[in-house]
Formats: structure tokens, C-alpha cells, sequence
């Protein structure tokens, strides 16, 4: 694609990098294919490609945000399926998120939208609010018929029914191991899934140390930025990858660190693309030694020999393929081949590439688009007939279960079980 980008405007290394993606655009189409909110909605601009002639509009032409270009952006799932189907290596994830920030600076939302979002990035990214807001949400939930706004009943439908106890393992700390340790690894613990289901990560540190790996929970970690970083909000995403990389440096510079550990992958994905997002920062060095480091949770236990992991009951698997770790971090067997390797049989369903609609607060955003996603999401899982359902991130657990009686498990638990740990109290089989 053809780009007239000034020499002034090249010298923002935003527009730099939007510059590189587009002039790789070739127009195909192919992208359309595998677009979820194309197929949904048929129309030309809530593709990939119509969505790269809208960047380039308006990036080059300097303008503010127009309405038009907003709303078509603001529909992009994010779930980088483009990515994997583009025979040209566009990477459209730089290019959306270059467009996110610029609309943040440069375009007013209506007040309700506005107001929105800034509880939604003062609330999800801190684990006692989010507990806060979904204690307050399940007491409203009877009412919410009498709620006018979509956003705010997707909010109160998406509720768990129940808030898990606070888990001290999200403390900082040491989890050690017996004998000399075969690695030492630093576990990103999130945000969100801290509040909706601390079993992950309790799952996660009983799956690594009876491997042998010490478990590091490092002090000041918070939330990867990744929920105001798609938001446009890049200050805050940045200050958010910086406390990170600064807690995790510290514990490799003191006790070294073969890997951080991540079992959310949506997390995943924006921590290995820190390197990126601070490449013009003084900490861009550290930035890219931790994105190195990162590590999704099945990613590195492929890794490790488990001796004696058997899956303690037959249980046939749906294997839901979270985009962020198919497509944003192009792992796409390492979790099956765990599940297999247990002895558990893993099935998939149709379309495996597609999105389910959750992609961080989409559902909550674009409810209606989401809900779409996430019933034909489950039509094809349930018509699998698996006893459980297996995913490797939260938002996707969270909005596949809403949607159907089949458990729902991150594939770490699973693993956990089958080395010894205990049975997930969510199995419930006939």
C-alpha cells in the first residue's frame, strides 16, 4: 500500500511503525475471511482491510478522530486472526493500537461512553475493586431488566454468581521446592482472574513446584496494562509495563530467572510485546529482556518432564483456542499436546481460529456483537459433547461459561490434577 506520510509526521515513531504496516498491505482480502465482526456484520469497513484504509485516512491526513472511524475501530475484536491468515506479515495489532492511541488524543467520546471506560480502567486492572464491583453487581443482578443501557446489563449478566475467597498466593513470595531447583521462574498472578478465579494460580504454583520449578511472586507486579492499553490509553499501559519490568529485573538480577510465567493469555501476548511498546524508552533494554523472558503457562510446561501425570478420569476435552495465545502468540499445540500427553481426549470445534467475543472488555463494550460471538462460540464446542471445557485465559472462560452448563477449566488445572493435585471442584460428571 502506498503511504504519504510527511518527514515531521515520520518522525513520530507511531506513525513510523503505522507507516511499515501499511506500506506491507497489499490489498488481498484475505483477512476478510477470517474476520469475526466482517462475518457478523458483512460490512467492508468492520474488516481488517476497511479498518487499514480508515487508519490511513486518518493518520495521514493529521485530522482528529471522526465518528465514522471510531465506531468501526471501537467494533475490532483484536483477535489478531488477520494476522495469522495475512501472507504478508502485516501486523495490524502495532497499526489498531497506534489508532487507539491516536483517538484517545484527538477525538471526544459522548460523556456516557467516557464515563464508561474510566470506571472500567479505575475498577478491572485492580483486583479489591474488581471484588467490590462484582459483589455489587451480583446484588443488582435481579434488576436488570430495569436497566436502559446494554453495556451496563452485559456488566451485571457477566457477573460470576460467586466471588472466590482472596488467595494469599497472590502475595508476594517464595514458593521453594525440595532439593536444588531445575529452574526459577517469576508468575505474573494478573489482575482480573485474581478476582474471578484464584484456583488458576493456585493450580499454576502446585504444577511448577512438584515439577521442581521455585515459583517467584514478585513484589510491586500489578496488572500487565493490557485492558487500558486497548483502550488507547497509553500512558497508563506503559507506567503499568514499567512497574512490571522493574519487579521482575529486580528478581532476576537477585536470584536470576529462567522465565515469567503467564497463564492468561491475553496478558501473555502484551508482555512479550513490551520490547515494542517501550522500544524509544530508556528501560527498552529491560523491556525486551522481559519480553523474552515471558512465557505462557502451557508454553513452558511442554517443557518439563512430569513423571507419572495421568488423567485420573477419561474426560473428553473441548479445547477452546484463545485468540491471544493462537494468534497473538502463535501457540497453538503446546496445550493440547499437555492435555494429550495426560491422557485426556481433546476434541475441538469448527472454526477453531474464530474469536468467542470476549477480548478483555469487548463484551462489555460491544455486548451485542460479543453475544453473537460467544452463542456460535459455544454451538460449535457444545456439539463436541466434551465433559468439560479447557481455555487458557480468563475472559474467555468467563465468556464461554456464561453461555453454556458444560464446566469450564483453565487447561492448567487439568494439568494440576493430573500430577497429583485436586480434583476441580467445577467438574460436576453424570
Amino acid at each position: 500500500m502506498q503511504t504519504n506520510f510527511t518527514e515531521a509526521q515520520l518522525a513520530d515513531p507511531g506513525i513510523a511503525r503505522a507507516n511499515e504496516v501499511l506500506r506491507a498491505c497489499v490489498h488481498c482480502g484475505f483477512c476478510t475471511a477470517t474476520c469475526p465482526t466482517y462475518q457478523v456484520l458483512g460490512d467492508e469497513l468492520d474488516s481488517p482491510r476497511g479498518r487499514i484504509y480508515l487508519i490511513k485516512d486518518m493518520l495521514e491526513s493529521g485530522r482528529p478522530a471522526d465518528a465514522r472511524t471510531v465506531k468501526h475501530i471501537d467494533r475490532c475484536l483484536s483477535c489478531l486472526a488477520c494476522m495469522s491468515t495475512c501472507p504478508s506479515g502485516v501486523h495490524y495489532m502495532h497499526l489498531v493500537d497506534e489508532a487507539r492511541a491516536y483517538i484517545e488524543k484527538t477525538y471526544t467520546r459522548p460523556w456516557h461512553d467516557r464515563t464508561l471506560r474510566w470506571v472500567l480502567a479505575r475498577i478491572l486492572p485492580y483486583p479489591m475493586r474488581f471484588r467490590v464491583a462484582l459483589l455489587g453487581a451480583k446484588m443488582a443482578r435481579p434488576f436488570k431488566g430495569l436497566v436502559p443501557d446494554a453495556r451496563l446489563r452485559a456488566m451485571l449478566e457477566m457477573a460470576p454468581t460467586t466471588v472466590p475467597p482472596v488467595s494469599r498466593n497472590d502475595d508476594p513470595q517464595t514458593f521453594e521446592v525440595k532439593g536444588k531447583p531445575v529452574a526459577r521462574v517469576a508468575l505474573m498472578t494478573g489482575c482480573a482472574q485474581r478476582a474471578l478465579n484464584t484456583e488458576i494460580n493456585d493450580a499454576t504454583i502446585r504444577v511448577l513446584t512438584r515439577a521442581g520449578v521455585e515459583v517467584v511472586v514478585a513484589k510491586d507486579m500489578g496488572c500487565c496494562g493490557a485492558l487500558v492499553h486497548h483502550m488507547g490509553k497509553e500512558d497508563e499501559s506503559h507506567a503499568a509495563a514499567k512497574r512490571n519490568i522493574r519487579a521482575w529485573i529486580a528478581e532476576k538480577n537477585a536470584g536470576g530467572l529462567d522465565a515469567v510465567i503467564i497463564n492468561t493469555s491475553g496478558c501473555g501476548t502484551t508482555v512479550k510485546d513490551y520490547g515494542h511498546m517501550l522500544r524509544n524508552d530508556p528501560m527498552a533494554d529491560d523491556a525486551a529482556t522481559v519480553s523474552a523472558l515471558a512465557k505462557d503457562v502451557s508454553e513452558f510446561l511442554g517443557t518439563l518432564d512430569f513423571k507419572g501425570m495421568k488423567a485420573p478420569e477419561p474426560l473428553k476435552v473441548g479445547y477452546h483456542a484463545a485468540c491471544s495465545l493462537q494468534h497473538g502468540q502463535k501457540i497453538k499445540s503446546a496445550p493440547k499436546d499437555l492435555l494429550k500427553r495426560a491422557g485426556f481426549t481433546v476434541v475441538e470445534p469448527k472454526d477453531p481460529h474464530l474469536c468467542c467475543g470476549s477480548a478483555g472488555t469487548y463484551n462489555l463494550l460491544q455486548p451485542e456483537i460479543s453475544g453473537k460471538l460467544r452463542d456460535r462460540k459455544v454451538a460449535t464446542l457444545e456439539a463436541t459433547t466434551p465433559d468439560v471445557i479447557a481455555a487458557g485465559n480468563i475472559g474467555c472462560m468467563m465468556q464461554i461459561g456464561s453461555g453454556t452448563g458444560v464446566p469450564v477449566l483453565h487447561t492448567v488445572q487439568l494439568i494440576d490434577w493430573a500430577t497429583g493435585g485436586p480434583r476441580p471442584a467445577s467438574i460436576n460428571l453424570k
